[in-house]
Protein backbone atom coordinates (compact mmCIF):
# COMPACT_ATOMS: atom_id res chain seq x y z
CA UNK A 1 0.00 0.00 0.00
CA UNK A 2 1.77 3.09 -1.13
CA UNK A 3 1.84 6.02 1.69
CA UNK A 4 -0.33 8.87 1.49
CA UNK A 5 -1.38 11.82 3.27
CA UNK A 6 -5.03 13.02 3.97
CA UNK A 7 -6.97 12.36 1.38
CA UNK A 8 -10.39 13.15 -0.02
CA UNK A 9 -12.87 10.70 1.23
CA UNK A 10 -16.40 10.41 -1.04
CA UNK A 11 -19.67 9.40 -0.20
CA UNK A 12 -20.11 6.27 0.71
CA UNK A 13 -21.98 3.54 -1.23
CA UNK A 14 -22.45 -0.35 -0.64
CA UNK A 15 -19.98 -0.91 -2.30
CA UNK A 16 -17.03 1.68 -1.49
CA UNK A 17 -16.96 2.17 2.72
CA UNK A 18 -14.06 1.72 5.11
CA UNK A 19 -14.40 -1.24 7.10
CA UNK A 20 -13.22 0.10 10.44
CA UNK A 21 -13.76 4.22 11.28
CA UNK A 22 -11.76 6.15 13.45
CA UNK A 23 -12.99 9.71 14.60
CA UNK A 24 -10.86 11.86 16.86
CA UNK A 25 -13.48 14.76 17.17
CA UNK A 26 -12.21 18.35 16.92
CA UNK A 27 -10.14 19.29 20.03
CA UNK A 28 -7.60 21.30 19.35
CA UNK A 29 -4.78 19.23 20.93
CA UNK A 30 -3.35 16.23 18.81
CA UNK A 31 -4.09 13.03 19.18
CA UNK A 32 -1.22 11.50 17.33
CA UNK A 33 -0.69 8.37 19.40
CA UNK A 34 -4.04 6.86 18.30
CA UNK A 35 -3.16 8.21 14.79
CA UNK A 36 0.01 6.29 14.96
CA UNK A 37 -1.68 3.13 16.34
CA UNK A 38 -4.17 2.77 13.51
CA UNK A 39 -1.17 2.91 10.55
CA UNK A 40 0.13 0.12 12.52
CA UNK A 41 -2.92 -1.71 12.48
CA UNK A 42 -4.03 -0.60 8.86
CA UNK A 43 -0.01 -1.73 7.65
CA UNK A 44 -0.71 -5.15 9.56
CA UNK A 45 -3.98 -5.57 7.65
CA UNK A 46 -3.71 -4.57 4.26
CA UNK A 47 -6.76 -6.26 3.59
CA UNK A 48 -8.79 -3.79 5.25
CA UNK A 49 -9.78 -0.12 4.60
CA UNK A 50 -9.17 1.83 7.49
CA UNK A 51 -10.78 5.46 7.79
CA UNK A 52 -9.57 8.41 10.50
CA UNK A 53 -10.72 11.38 10.97
CA UNK A 54 -8.10 13.21 12.67
CA UNK A 55 -9.06 16.66 13.50
CA UNK A 56 -5.83 18.54 14.24
CA UNK A 57 -3.70 15.21 14.95
CA UNK A 58 -1.57 14.72 12.03
CA UNK A 59 -2.48 12.94 9.24
CA UNK A 60 -2.19 9.10 8.78
CA UNK A 61 0.58 7.50 6.30
CA UNK A 62 -1.47 4.23 6.36
CA UNK A 63 -4.52 4.62 6.99
CA UNK A 64 -7.25 6.75 4.66
CA UNK A 65 -7.64 10.43 6.59
CA UNK A 66 -9.58 13.36 6.44
CA UNK A 67 -9.20 16.59 9.01
CA UNK A 68 -13.07 16.96 9.52
CA UNK A 69 -16.22 15.71 8.25
CA UNK A 70 -20.23 17.07 7.91
CA UNK A 71 -22.24 14.76 10.88
CA UNK A 72 -24.17 13.29 8.91
CA UNK A 73 -21.51 11.65 6.36
CA UNK A 74 -19.41 11.00 9.56
CA UNK A 75 -22.81 8.97 11.32
CA UNK A 76 -22.99 7.15 7.74
CA UNK A 77 -19.82 6.26 7.61
CA UNK A 78 -19.87 4.72 11.32
CA UNK A 79 -23.35 3.06 10.54
CA UNK A 80 -21.99 1.56 7.55
CA UNK A 81 -18.62 0.25 9.43
CA UNK A 82 -17.99 -2.87 10.89
CA UNK A 83 -15.92 -1.43 14.02
CA UNK A 84 -16.03 2.27 14.92
CA UNK A 85 -12.93 3.40 17.33
CA UNK A 86 -13.28 6.89 18.97
CA UNK A 87 -11.06 9.10 21.58
CA UNK A 88 -12.99 9.89 24.79
CA UNK A 89 -15.32 12.83 23.97
CA UNK A 90 -19.15 12.21 24.72
CA UNK A 91 -20.29 13.54 22.01
CA UNK A 92 -18.11 11.30 19.57
CA UNK A 93 -19.28 8.29 21.37
CA UNK A 94 -22.81 9.05 21.84
CA UNK A 95 -23.15 9.36 17.93
CA UNK A 96 -21.16 6.26 17.71
CA UNK A 97 -23.26 4.50 19.77
CA UNK A 98 -26.33 5.99 17.47
CA UNK A 99 -25.62 4.07 14.72
CA UNK A 100 -25.57 0.80 16.46
CA UNK A 101 -22.03 0.47 17.59
CA UNK A 102 -20.34 -0.57 20.44
CA UNK A 103 -17.61 1.54 20.35
CA UNK A 104 -13.60 0.67 21.43
CA UNK A 105 -12.59 3.77 23.04
CA UNK A 106 -9.29 5.75 23.58
CA UNK A 107 -9.52 8.16 26.16
CA UNK A 108 -6.97 11.43 26.00
CA UNK A 109 -4.17 11.58 28.52
CA UNK A 110 -3.48 14.92 29.70
CA UNK A 111 0.09 14.36 30.89
CA UNK A 112 0.70 13.73 26.91
CA UNK A 113 -0.87 16.87 25.91
CA UNK A 114 -3.67 15.38 24.58
CA UNK A 115 -6.39 17.37 26.60
CA UNK A 116 -7.21 20.10 28.87
CA UNK A 117 -7.38 17.86 31.76
CA UNK A 118 -8.37 13.78 33.36
CA UNK A 119 -11.98 13.84 32.56
CA UNK A 120 -11.86 11.75 29.33
CA UNK A 121 -10.37 9.09 31.63
CA UNK A 122 -12.99 9.07 34.71
CA UNK A 123 -15.80 9.07 32.08
CA UNK A 124 -14.65 6.25 29.72
CA UNK A 125 -13.16 4.11 33.16
CA UNK A 126 -17.11 4.74 34.30
CA UNK A 127 -18.59 4.29 30.50
CA UNK A 128 -15.96 1.24 30.97
CA UNK A 129 -17.95 -0.24 34.09
CA UNK A 130 -21.24 -0.39 32.86
CA UNK A 131 -20.39 -1.94 29.33
CA UNK A 132 -21.51 1.25 27.45
CA UNK A 133 -17.87 1.25 25.57
CA UNK A 134 -14.92 -1.45 25.18
CA UNK A 135 -12.16 1.02 26.12
CA UNK A 136 -8.23 0.61 25.87
CA UNK A 137 -4.80 2.00 26.43
CA UNK A 138 -2.09 0.06 24.87
CA UNK A 139 -1.86 0.02 20.89
CA UNK A 140 -2.01 -4.19 21.40
CA UNK A 141 -5.02 -4.12 23.41
CA UNK A 142 -6.59 -1.81 20.89
CA UNK A 143 -5.59 -4.42 17.99
CA UNK A 144 -7.03 -7.11 20.03
CA UNK A 145 -10.53 -5.71 20.07
CA UNK A 146 -10.81 -4.46 16.92
CA UNK A 147 -9.50 -8.34 15.97
CA UNK A 148 -12.62 -9.52 17.74
CA UNK A 149 -15.11 -7.07 16.97
CA UNK A 150 -14.42 -8.05 13.14
CA UNK A 151 -14.63 -11.60 14.28
CA UNK A 152 -17.70 -11.26 16.65
CA UNK A 153 -19.71 -8.67 15.23
CA UNK A 154 -22.54 -9.30 18.04
CA UNK A 155 -20.58 -8.31 20.78
CA UNK A 156 -20.16 -5.11 19.57
CA UNK A 157 -23.73 -4.05 18.48
CA UNK A 158 -25.98 -2.40 20.27
CA UNK A 159 -29.75 -1.17 19.50
CA UNK A 160 -32.15 1.28 20.10
CA UNK A 161 -33.99 -0.10 22.68
CA UNK A 162 -31.02 -0.36 24.96
CA UNK A 163 -30.04 3.38 24.58
CA UNK A 164 -32.37 3.82 27.64
CA UNK A 165 -32.97 7.30 29.47
CA UNK A 166 -30.66 7.15 32.03
CA UNK A 167 -27.30 6.02 29.31
CA UNK A 168 -28.64 8.98 27.54
CA UNK A 169 -28.52 11.73 30.48
CA UNK A 170 -25.00 10.10 31.95
CA UNK A 171 -23.29 10.83 28.15
CA UNK A 172 -25.27 14.08 27.70
CA UNK A 173 -23.78 14.89 31.30
CA UNK A 174 -20.12 14.03 30.28
CA UNK A 175 -21.15 16.11 27.16
CA UNK A 176 -21.78 19.38 29.27
CA UNK A 177 -18.53 18.87 30.78
CA UNK A 178 -16.59 18.44 27.67
CA UNK A 179 -18.17 21.73 26.45
CA UNK A 180 -16.87 23.39 29.64
CA UNK A 181 -13.30 22.29 29.12
CA UNK A 182 -12.81 22.32 25.34
CA UNK A 183 -11.74 25.46 23.71
CA UNK A 184 -15.09 27.28 22.21
CA UNK A 185 -12.33 27.90 19.19
CA UNK A 186 -11.52 24.21 18.93
CA UNK A 187 -14.52 23.00 17.60
CA UNK A 188 -16.26 24.65 14.33
CA UNK A 189 -19.42 25.75 15.52
CA UNK A 190 -22.49 24.11 13.76
CA UNK A 191 -23.89 25.85 10.49
CA UNK A 192 -25.49 24.57 7.43
CA UNK A 193 -24.83 21.08 7.38
CA UNK A 194 -22.41 20.88 9.91
CA UNK A 195 -23.45 18.28 12.75
CA UNK A 196 -20.83 19.08 15.69
CA UNK A 197 -21.63 17.01 18.54
CA UNK A 198 -23.71 18.83 22.09
CA UNK A 199 -19.68 18.71 23.54
CA UNK A 200 -17.40 20.41 20.89
CA UNK A 201 -15.75 17.38 20.31
CA UNK A 202 -17.92 16.21 17.41
CA UNK A 203 -17.69 15.93 13.46
CA UNK A 204 -17.17 18.87 11.91
CA UNK A 205 -16.08 20.50 8.83
CA UNK A 206 -12.46 22.13 7.63
CA UNK A 207 -14.71 25.13 7.04
CA UNK A 208 -15.90 26.35 10.27
CA UNK A 209 -16.58 30.17 11.60
CA UNK A 210 -12.78 30.90 12.83
CA UNK A 211 -11.13 34.34 12.78
CA UNK A 212 -10.22 33.93 8.57
CA UNK A 213 -14.18 33.11 8.20
CA UNK A 214 -15.12 36.42 9.85
CA UNK A 215 -12.29 38.42 8.19
CA UNK A 216 -13.61 36.91 5.19
CA UNK A 217 -17.05 38.55 5.47
CA UNK A 218 -16.58 41.66 7.59
CA UNK A 219 -14.07 42.91 4.54
CA UNK A 220 -17.41 42.87 2.00
CA UNK A 221 -17.53 46.26 0.77
CA UNK A 222 -15.02 49.29 1.11
CA UNK A 223 -14.04 49.83 4.73
CA UNK A 224 -15.59 53.39 4.50
CA UNK A 225 -18.83 51.88 4.43
CA UNK A 226 -18.42 50.28 8.24
CA UNK A 227 -19.36 52.71 11.32
CA UNK A 228 -16.08 52.43 13.32
CA UNK A 229 -16.23 52.69 16.54
CA UNK A 230 -13.96 55.49 18.85
CA UNK A 231 -11.05 53.63 20.67
CA UNK A 232 -8.69 53.97 23.69
CA UNK A 233 -5.45 53.19 24.31
CA UNK A 234 -3.81 52.71 27.85
CA UNK A 235 -0.59 53.26 27.62
CA UNK A 236 0.86 53.11 30.97
CA UNK A 237 4.67 54.75 31.87
CA UNK A 238 7.35 54.90 34.15
CA UNK A 239 10.87 56.72 33.41
CA UNK A 240 11.32 55.23 29.30
CA UNK A 241 10.50 58.63 27.44
CA UNK A 242 12.00 57.47 24.04
CA UNK A 243 10.53 54.50 24.21
CA UNK A 244 7.25 55.47 25.26
CA UNK A 245 7.16 58.74 21.90
CA UNK A 246 8.09 55.46 19.64
CA UNK A 247 4.49 53.61 21.23
CA UNK A 248 2.73 56.55 20.82
CA UNK A 249 4.24 57.20 17.03
CA UNK A 250 2.57 53.49 16.35
CA UNK A 251 -0.49 54.01 17.61
CA UNK A 252 -0.70 57.36 15.62
CA UNK A 253 0.45 55.34 12.06
CA UNK A 254 -2.75 52.92 12.36
CA UNK A 255 -4.24 51.78 9.56
CA UNK A 256 -7.58 52.21 11.70
CA UNK A 257 -10.55 54.21 10.00
CA UNK A 258 -11.78 55.86 13.30
CA UNK A 259 -10.68 57.85 15.82
CA UNK A 260 -8.19 56.92 18.44
CA UNK A 261 -7.09 58.34 22.21
CA UNK A 262 -4.38 57.70 23.89
CA UNK A 263 -4.27 58.35 27.76
CA UNK A 264 -0.48 58.05 28.60
CA UNK A 265 -0.52 57.16 32.46
CA UNK A 266 2.42 58.57 34.16
CA UNK A 267 2.70 56.16 37.23
CA UNK A 268 5.96 57.44 39.93
CA UNK A 269 6.71 59.80 37.31
CA UNK A 270 6.65 63.49 36.86
CA UNK A 271 3.94 63.54 33.47
CA UNK A 272 5.93 65.09 29.57
CA UNK A 273 2.56 67.77 29.11
CA UNK A 274 4.60 68.10 25.72
CA UNK A 275 2.93 64.48 24.69
CA UNK A 276 -0.27 66.12 24.80
CA UNK A 277 -2.34 66.64 21.52
CA UNK A 278 -5.85 67.67 20.14
CA UNK A 279 -7.55 68.45 17.64
CA UNK A 280 -7.47 65.30 15.53
CA UNK A 281 -8.23 61.70 14.93
CA UNK A 282 -5.27 60.59 16.95
CA UNK A 283 -5.63 62.76 20.20
CA UNK A 284 -3.58 62.04 23.09
CA UNK A 285 -3.91 62.81 26.91
CA UNK A 286 -1.52 63.38 29.45
CA UNK A 287 -2.90 61.93 33.40
CA UNK A 288 -1.38 61.32 35.98
CA UNK A 289 -2.17 57.81 38.06
CA UNK A 290 -4.26 58.42 40.87
CA UNK A 291 -5.17 54.41 41.77
CA UNK A 292 -2.93 52.80 43.64
CA UNK A 293 1.06 53.01 42.50
CA UNK A 294 1.89 50.36 40.01
CA UNK A 295 1.14 49.00 36.61
CA UNK A 296 -2.21 47.79 37.81
CA UNK A 297 -3.48 51.11 39.37
CA UNK A 298 -1.79 53.03 35.83
CA UNK A 299 -4.10 50.84 33.56
CA UNK A 300 -6.77 51.09 35.77
CA UNK A 301 -6.80 54.96 35.76
CA UNK A 302 -6.35 55.14 32.34
CA UNK A 303 -9.52 52.74 31.85
CA UNK A 304 -11.44 54.63 34.37
CA UNK A 305 -10.62 58.15 32.38
CA UNK A 306 -11.82 56.49 28.94
CA UNK A 307 -15.14 57.79 27.19
CA UNK A 308 -15.36 54.92 25.22
CA UNK A 309 -16.53 51.73 25.08
CA UNK A 310 -13.65 49.44 23.71
CA UNK A 311 -10.40 50.01 25.62
CA UNK A 312 -7.17 48.72 24.40
CA UNK A 313 -3.49 48.37 26.64
CA UNK A 314 -0.24 49.01 25.10
CA UNK A 315 2.63 48.67 26.98
CA UNK A 316 5.35 51.53 26.82
CA UNK A 317 8.14 50.17 25.40
CA UNK A 318 6.09 48.05 22.66
CA UNK A 319 5.19 48.98 19.37
CA UNK A 320 1.84 47.78 17.19
CA UNK A 321 1.80 46.72 13.85
CA UNK A 322 -0.19 48.86 11.79
CA UNK A 323 -3.33 46.44 11.24
CA UNK A 324 -3.60 45.50 14.12
CA UNK A 325 -6.50 47.15 15.80
CA UNK A 326 -8.54 46.78 12.16
CA UNK A 327 -8.15 43.29 12.71
CA UNK A 328 -9.45 43.38 15.94
CA UNK A 329 -12.43 45.86 15.50
CA UNK A 330 -13.46 44.30 12.94
CA UNK A 331 -13.84 41.14 15.49
CA UNK A 332 -15.80 42.96 17.51
CA UNK A 333 -18.19 44.36 14.80
CA UNK A 334 -19.12 41.11 13.46
CA UNK A 335 -19.29 39.37 16.99
CA UNK A 336 -21.27 42.00 19.36
CA UNK A 337 -21.07 39.37 22.35
CA UNK A 338 -17.32 39.05 22.49
CA UNK A 339 -15.86 40.63 25.15
CA UNK A 340 -12.27 40.56 24.54
CA UNK A 341 -9.62 40.27 21.39
CA UNK A 342 -5.80 39.17 21.58
CA UNK A 343 -3.43 38.58 18.71
CA UNK A 344 -0.30 37.29 18.44
CA UNK A 345 3.10 39.09 19.30
CA UNK A 346 6.99 39.41 17.89
CA UNK A 347 9.34 39.40 20.68
CA UNK A 348 12.38 41.36 19.89
CA UNK A 349 15.54 40.09 22.41
CA UNK A 350 18.82 41.00 21.72
CA UNK A 351 18.45 42.10 18.34
CA UNK A 352 16.78 38.34 17.71
CA UNK A 353 13.00 38.13 16.61
CA UNK A 354 10.99 35.64 17.48
CA UNK A 355 6.84 35.10 16.90
CA UNK A 356 4.70 33.45 19.69
CA UNK A 357 1.13 33.37 17.76
CA UNK A 358 -1.65 30.89 18.85
CA UNK A 359 -2.97 28.44 16.22
CA UNK A 360 -6.61 29.07 17.78
CA UNK A 361 -8.95 31.54 17.62
CA UNK A 362 -10.87 31.00 21.23
CA UNK A 363 -9.58 30.69 24.98
CA UNK A 364 -11.29 29.48 27.66
CA UNK A 365 -10.68 30.02 31.36
CA UNK A 366 -9.08 26.23 31.83
CA UNK A 367 -6.83 26.67 28.69
CA UNK A 368 -5.81 29.74 30.95
CA UNK A 369 -5.25 27.53 33.88
CA UNK A 370 -3.72 25.02 31.99
CA UNK A 371 -0.69 27.52 30.17
CA UNK A 372 -0.18 31.05 30.61
CA UNK A 373 -0.24 31.51 27.23
CA UNK A 374 2.46 34.48 26.92
CA UNK A 375 1.17 35.21 23.44
CA UNK A 376 -1.54 37.10 25.22
CA UNK A 377 0.54 39.75 25.52
CA UNK A 378 -1.34 42.74 27.77
CA UNK A 379 -0.19 45.09 24.59
CA UNK A 380 -2.51 42.92 22.30
CA UNK A 381 -5.65 43.75 24.53
CA UNK A 382 -8.63 45.34 23.31
CA UNK A 383 -11.77 44.87 25.98
CA UNK A 384 -15.51 46.31 25.98
CA UNK A 385 -14.75 48.78 28.84
CA UNK A 386 -18.72 47.54 30.36
CA UNK A 387 -17.34 44.18 30.33
CA UNK A 388 -14.85 44.80 33.29
CA UNK A 389 -16.59 48.51 34.44
CA UNK A 390 -20.19 46.69 34.88
CA UNK A 391 -18.74 43.03 34.60
CA UNK A 392 -15.77 41.30 36.05
CA UNK A 393 -14.06 44.02 37.57
CA UNK A 394 -11.03 46.39 36.30
CA UNK A 395 -7.24 45.13 36.94
CA UNK A 396 -6.53 44.13 40.22
CA UNK A 397 -4.85 46.23 42.44
CA UNK A 398 -4.40 43.63 45.02
CA UNK A 399 -1.88 41.55 43.25
CA UNK A 400 1.96 42.21 44.84
CA UNK A 401 3.45 44.72 42.71
CA UNK A 402 1.27 44.12 40.47
CA UNK A 403 3.02 41.19 38.90
CA UNK A 404 1.15 39.03 36.62
CA UNK A 405 -2.18 41.31 36.89
CA UNK A 406 -2.84 41.12 32.87
CA UNK A 407 -2.92 37.26 33.05
CA UNK A 408 -5.33 37.24 36.38
CA UNK A 409 -7.69 39.91 34.23
CA UNK A 410 -7.43 37.17 31.40
CA UNK A 411 -8.55 34.73 33.81
CA UNK A 412 -11.80 36.97 35.29
CA UNK A 413 -12.72 38.13 31.67
CA UNK A 414 -12.27 33.71 30.51
CA UNK A 415 -14.49 33.00 33.17
CA UNK A 416 -17.50 35.45 31.89
CA UNK A 417 -16.65 34.00 27.78
CA UNK A 418 -13.91 32.85 25.39
CA UNK A 419 -11.23 35.47 24.71
CA UNK A 420 -10.72 35.49 20.70
CA UNK A 421 -7.87 35.53 19.26
CA UNK A 422 -6.84 36.43 15.96
CA UNK A 423 -4.00 33.73 15.25
CA UNK A 424 -1.55 36.75 13.38
CA UNK A 425 1.41 39.21 15.19
CA UNK A 426 -0.09 42.35 15.92
CA UNK A 427 2.62 43.88 18.41
CA UNK A 428 5.89 43.96 18.62
CA UNK A 429 7.17 43.68 22.01
CA UNK A 430 10.36 44.20 23.24
CA UNK A 431 12.47 42.05 25.90
CA UNK A 432 14.90 43.71 27.42
CA UNK A 433 16.78 44.18 30.75
CA UNK A 434 15.44 47.45 31.88
CA UNK A 435 12.19 45.48 32.09
CA UNK A 436 10.35 46.54 35.31
CA UNK A 437 10.45 42.91 36.79
CA UNK A 438 13.57 42.08 35.89
CA UNK A 439 15.57 40.75 39.22
CA UNK A 440 12.36 41.51 41.25
CA UNK A 441 12.56 37.92 42.10
CA UNK A 442 10.36 38.27 45.77
CA UNK A 443 7.74 40.41 44.26
CA UNK A 444 7.31 37.85 41.93
CA UNK A 445 7.51 34.54 44.11
CA UNK A 446 4.62 36.59 46.18
CA UNK A 447 2.47 37.45 43.83
CA UNK A 448 2.27 34.11 42.13
CA UNK A 449 1.49 32.56 45.91
CA UNK A 450 -1.39 35.13 45.92
CA UNK A 451 -2.35 33.87 42.77
CA UNK A 452 -2.14 30.23 43.50
CA UNK A 453 -4.43 31.01 46.74
CA UNK A 454 -6.73 32.99 45.14
CA UNK A 455 -7.55 30.93 42.23
CA UNK A 456 -8.08 27.24 43.78
CA UNK A 457 -9.19 25.51 40.40
CA UNK A 458 -5.38 25.28 39.53
CA UNK A 459 -4.77 22.46 42.08
CA UNK A 460 -7.66 20.54 39.73
CA UNK A 461 -5.06 20.76 36.57
CA UNK A 462 -2.23 19.36 37.09
CA UNK A 463 -0.01 20.80 34.72
CA UNK A 464 -0.89 24.30 35.41
CA UNK A 465 -0.33 24.18 38.93
CA UNK A 466 3.11 23.00 38.01
CA UNK A 467 3.78 25.41 35.79
CA UNK A 468 3.16 28.54 38.67
CA UNK A 469 4.58 26.70 41.39
CA UNK A 470 7.68 26.10 38.95
CA UNK A 471 7.90 29.77 38.60
CA UNK A 472 7.94 30.25 42.08
CA UNK A 473 10.51 27.86 42.44
CA UNK A 474 12.55 29.77 40.02
CA UNK A 475 12.01 33.02 41.70
CA UNK A 476 12.91 31.73 45.25
CA UNK A 477 16.02 30.25 44.32
CA UNK A 478 17.04 33.63 41.88
CA UNK A 479 16.40 35.40 45.14
CA UNK A 480 18.56 33.25 47.27
CA UNK A 481 15.94 31.40 49.04
CA UNK A 482 17.24 28.28 48.74
CA UNK A 483 15.27 26.48 51.36
CA UNK A 484 12.16 28.02 49.28
CA UNK A 485 13.26 26.81 46.21
CA UNK A 486 13.57 23.08 47.10
CA UNK A 487 10.08 22.79 48.45
CA UNK A 488 8.56 24.77 45.42
CA UNK A 489 10.48 22.22 43.43
CA UNK A 490 9.55 19.50 45.75
CA UNK A 491 6.00 20.64 45.25
CA UNK A 492 6.17 21.15 41.31
CA UNK A 493 7.41 17.80 40.62
CA UNK A 494 4.42 16.39 42.84
CA UNK A 495 2.06 17.65 40.56
CA UNK A 496 4.19 16.71 37.25
CA UNK A 497 7.15 15.00 37.41
CA UNK A 498 8.40 16.39 33.92
CA UNK A 499 7.65 20.22 34.34
CA UNK A 500 11.01 21.42 33.22
CA UNK A 501 10.83 24.49 35.55
CA UNK A 502 11.45 22.57 38.22
CA UNK A 503 14.75 21.59 36.27
CA UNK A 504 15.44 25.36 35.38
CA UNK A 505 14.90 25.96 39.48
CA UNK A 506 17.24 22.96 40.61
CA UNK A 507 20.12 24.81 38.09
CA UNK A 508 19.98 27.81 40.42
CA UNK A 509 20.07 26.22 43.53
CA UNK A 510 23.03 24.59 42.55
CA UNK A 511 24.61 27.78 41.20
CA UNK A 512 23.78 28.46 37.64
CA UNK A 513 23.06 32.45 37.10
CA UNK A 514 19.42 32.77 36.66
CA UNK A 515 20.51 35.76 34.21
CA UNK A 516 22.29 32.88 31.95
CA UNK A 517 19.42 30.62 31.99
CA UNK A 518 16.79 34.01 31.36
CA UNK A 519 18.94 34.98 27.86
CA UNK A 520 19.05 31.44 26.64
CA UNK A 521 15.25 31.52 27.18
CA UNK A 522 14.96 34.81 25.87
CA UNK A 523 16.37 34.56 22.35
CA UNK A 524 13.63 31.80 21.50
CA UNK A 525 11.14 33.79 22.57
CA UNK A 526 10.59 32.02 25.75
CA UNK A 527 10.34 32.94 29.33
CA UNK A 528 10.32 30.95 32.80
Amino acid sequence: MTEHATTEVPTPDDSDHPDVVVSLGTDHHSFDRLVRWMDDYARRHRDLRVLVQHGHSTAPRKADGTPFLPGEELGELMRRARVVVTHGGPGTILQARGTGHLPIVVPRDPELDEHVDDHQLLFVRRLEDTERVRSCTTPQQLAGLIDRALASPDEFRVSEDREDGPERAALRAGALIDLLTTPAGAAPSPGPGISAGADGDGPGTAEGTGASGSTDAATEGPAEARTWPDVTVVVPTRDRPELLRRTLEAVHDQDYPGRITAIVVFDNDQPDPALARAGDARPVRVVTNSMTPGLAGARNTGVLAADTDLVAFCDDDDTWLPGKLTAQVRVMLDEPDTEMVCCGIRVVYDRVQAERVLDRTSITFADLLRSRLTELHPSTFLIRRRAMIDGCGTVSEEIPGSYAEDYELLLRLARRAPIRNIPEPGVRVLWHRRSYFSGRWQTIATALRWLLERYPEFRLVPRGYARVSGQIAFAEASAGRRGAALRWIGRTLRYRPLEGRAALALLVVCGVPPAWILRLLHLRGKGV
